[in-house]
């Protein structure tokens, strides 16, 4: 794709694009305590809530998804509205569906396990890769943790090196530091402690 025509569908996005129908795809921003998150909403859900620069992430979805997009805020508005209760402690669970689309086979596998990682807990890339039965696969599961095409939704950032370091994130430290602090802060409430809520 060329950066003119790039320049042409983004401006298709725009706020005040008027489409005679609602795109396959909707794509747009979520500004947060981690920064700027760019989303894509497929029909089966979140294909992507990235890190990434809003330009890749676009010639990315429209690579491998679709070319047909556009804002929804009826798609859109719903994932920013539990973003939203996700930083302030108050969302344990997203609910807004998930679509791996944009992850390979591999990465998907490793991914629908991560979703399975509570809130406020961590885990290992070697426990990871024990529970997909490929113990000794950790580099590859680092590998597609990295590639994590729908972050904080798909809570990669639960994931630490056995040492108790952080390890890597597509967001950078900062960004996971302070993903894991909300949810423990959260978890740590004097309300969620009493009534054991988990």
């Amino acid at each position: 794709m060329s950066s003119g025509d790039l320049d042409a569908l983004l401006r298709v996005t725009s706020a005040t694009y008027q489409g005679q129908s609602p795109p396959d795809i909707a794509f747009g921003t979520y500004d947060g305590a981690v920064g700027r998150l760019v989303l894509a909403v497929t029909g089966r859900g979140v294909v992507a809530c990235s890190f990434g620069d809003e330009n890749t992430v676009f010639e990315r979805v429209v690579r491998q998804v679709g070319s047909f997009i556009g804002p929804d805020a009826s798609r859109l508005d719903p994932v920013r509205r539990e973003l939203d209760a996700y930083f302030s402690g108050r969302l344990r669970t997203f609910t807004t569906p998930v679509d791996l689309a944009l992850a390979t086979p591999f990465a998907r596998t490793v991914l629908q396990k991560m979703m399975a990682v509570p809130y406020a807990t961590t885990t290992t890339y070697g426990e990871i890769a024990e529970r997909i039965g490929r113990p000794r696969a950790m580099r590859a599961v680092g590998n597609a943790l990295a590639e994590n095409p729908v972050c904080v939704i798909v809570p990669c950032h639960r994931i630490v090196q056995s040492d108790g370091g952080l390890g890597d994130y597509a967001g950078g430290p900062a960004a996971k530091q302070r993903l894991l602090t909300v949810e423990n802060r959260a978890e740590n409430r004097p309300e969620n402690r009493a009534s054991g809520r988990r």
